[in-house]
């Protein structure tokens, strides 16, 4: 849970770079919050069906945006490529699959252009 609110404390932070834990473990309960917050807006009744989400899952889901951007970026930045790569993902199909072996990949080890490596 300390890595998911440290992305959070670095809201906007788009510069620097963020291991694999941060990023992984930060997304990972990113998509157990949102799961629980669907099942509230569903036993609730506030869930609309054509979108997938419900008042408080969608206001999650807007609140979370820049931070979520902001650490894939500064992953990005931990393999030595630019933030721009994200934009991959919206190349239909392949594209989100390109940025999965982008964000699994290993670490530069030693200093980049983006700095130096958030594990030493």
């Amino acid at each position: 849970m300390s890595w998911y609110l440290e992305v959070l404390k670095k809201y906007a932070v788009f510069e620097g770079r963020a291991r694999r834990k941060e990023y992984w473990v930060f997304a990972l309960v990113n998509l157990v919050i949102t799961f629980a917050l669907m099942s509230v807006d569903g036993a609730v009744g506030t869930i609309d069906t054509e979108v997938g989400l419900g008042v408080l899952s969608g206001v999650y889901t807007l609140l979370i945006v820049i931070p979520g951007l902001a650490v894939t970026i500064r992953r990005l930045h931990d393999t030595d490529r630019s933030g721009w790569w994200w934009l991959i993902s919206l190349i239909p199909l392949i594209g989100p699959l390109i940025l999965l072996v982008f964000l699994v990949g290993a670490s530069d080890p030693d200093e980049n252009r983006f700095g130096a490596n958030p594990i030493a």
